[in-house]
């Protein structure tokens, strides 16, 4: 993606991030999963952001059944 991107203009500004799980507690690897998407998007490990979530027992999340992540980035003119 960093280089369609990249051939096209763009660049990552910057990338918020929710993985949801009941389990494993993912707090132990926050700093590591921030530092290999910023190394990925070619962007400071300021502007990443790696949120770790539960759902408290709802849905497939809950139940232990499966981990959900969402992510959302600003794409900006490379040239900004």
């Amino acid at each position: 993606v960093r280089r369609l991107l990249a051939q096209n203009g763009y660049r990552v500004g910057n990338l918020d991030a929710t993985v949801t799980a009941q389990a494993p507690k993912l707090r132990p690897y926050v700093a590591a999963m921030r530092a290999n998407l910023a190394r990925a998007c070619g962007i400071p490990e300021d502007r990443v952001s790696v949120k770790a979530t539960t759902e408290e027992g709802l849905g497939f999340t809950g139940a232990g059944e499966g981990i959900s992540a969402l992510a959302v980035c600003l794409i900006e003119p490379a040239g900004k």
